[in-house]
């Protein structure tokens, strides 16, 4: 696998730690994320922890997104409570922004090593299950 780093968009881990250190509390609330739209707004919200699977940061901002008109998200990223830093998106989360937004980019890594990757580089030879899907790769290729 390649993968094609971009540049980190600081400002947007910013407001996904400052969630995350504001806002995440006890152990319901853990993990915090921003996503910057492509019309420049940031979105932010937490994951919903549950012992039957609540969903995580990523999932929630996709909802809470789109209830503020925002389809189109440029850039996600996930930060941890308690000064974790930037935390990968685990493999439910990598299937779900890959299908609703296929040429997003995922900031990975922490501190210096932190980058912003495509995130079909995160999840090679995914899972198709929409005739959209199908249309975006006969497009690329």
């Amino acid at each position: 696998m390649t993968t094609q780093a971009h540049h980190t968009d600081h400002e947007l881990v910013e407001a996904a730690a400052h969630v995350a250190r504001t806002r995440c509390r006890g152990d319901n609330h853990t993990v915090a994320a921003a996503a910057r739209a492509r019309d420049g707004r940031i979105v932010t919200a937490v994951n919903a922890y549950h012992f039957t699977g609540g969903p995580c940061a990523e999932l929630v901002l996709i909802g809470t997104a789109a209830a503020q008109g925002v389809y189109e998200l440029d850039t996600i990223v996930a930060v941890g409570d308690r000064d974790r830093g930037v935390i990968p998106p685990c493999g439910r989360c990598r299937q779900v922004l890959l299908d609703y937004f296929p040429t997003l980019k995922v900031i990975v890594g922490n501190n210096a090593h932190a980058r912003a990757v495509p995130i079909p580089d995160l999840l090679p030879e995914s899972y198709v299950w929409a005739d959209h899907q199908l249309d975006a790769e006969k497009t690329a290729s």
